[in-house]
């Protein structure tokens, strides 16, 4: 199988890119294709801007996703951005890796799916009416794909349980798993977090490494989260809100897995 690893840390030799390198030997030794993103090594554009699109009309207002469709449309993309389409293409299997950052994924990472997430790749695909709003949240472009992320947190396990004060972790990485994974077509599995990264000593790490082998071992065994399917009659079309028999008296991020 083909995977790709986009990598988002600024420090090589952190615990983030020792356990990239773990991954990927893992990978390679099972028998799969790796290929790494290293966003930082190779110093990507995190900005969205009139500059990804030196073939619009001089003077025209700057529309970040008129101009995006039409330059993916054209094959007029740059040549970075295009290049990370065919990697996601290529893939079969992606992982995102990186710390959790001000409750987020690092700037870098971030801007990486603004650019190459581009209308008619990973948004604004297929047909948009009163049955279908488009093809989304269990369908598109990446649909037949596997996705996982791999996450490191300064913070104590406690600290993103039920009842601890940053939130529980899945609600945190829902607009990630849901949004950025789920949104195009992935079907994602349960993260991989790693909590009180700064205090890891050579017998953590190893009982870290062999987690995190077992799960890279399993990645296509491993069963995705159930996240509901926009298209399959949970939601009613076009206000896209739960059907009232769909987990009835639920609201917020829990309501829409299954």
């Amino acid at each position: 199988m083909n995977v790709l690893i986009v990598y988002a840390h600024p420090e090589p030799e952190s615990l983030n890119g020792s356990l990239k390198n773990f991954s990927v030997k893992r990978l390679e030794k099972a028998g799969h294709v790796v290929q790494v993103s290293d966003l930082y090594a190779m110093k990507w554009k995190p900005t969205l801007d009139a500059d990804d699109f030196p073939d619009s009309n001089p003077g025209a207002r700057f529309d970040p996703a008129l101009d995006s469709k039409r330059a993916f449309e054209n094959g007029t993309q740059p040549g970075d951005i295009a290049s990370e389409q065919e990697k996601l293409l290529w893939a079969d299997a992606v992982i995102l890796q990186f710390p959790l950052w001000w409750f987020s994924v690092p700037a870098i990472l971030k801007g990486w799916v603004e650019r190459v997430y581009a209308y008619g790749f990973g948004y604004g695909v297929g047909e948009h009416s009163d049955v279908r709003w488009g093809d989304r949240y269990g369908e598109g472009t990446m649909a037949g794909k596997r996705a996982m992320l791999v996450v490191t947190a300064g913070g104590w396990e406690s600290h993103y349980g039920p009842r601890g004060v940053n939130g529980p972790i899945d609600d945190i990485l829902f607009p990630i798993q849901h949004g950025i994974l789920y949104y195009p077509g992935f079907s994602v599995l349960p993260p991989f977090v790693i909590y009180r990264a700064g205090k890891t000593d050579e017998a953590r790490y190893a009982k870290i490494c062999d987690a995190l082998g077992r799960r890279l071992d399993d990645l296509w065994n491993t069963a995705p989260i159930p996240f509901r399917p926009q298209n399959a009659g949970a939601y009613a079309i076009p206000e896209l809100t739960l059907r009232p028999d769909i987990a009835p008296g639920q609201s917020g991020f829990a309501a829409h897995v299954a």
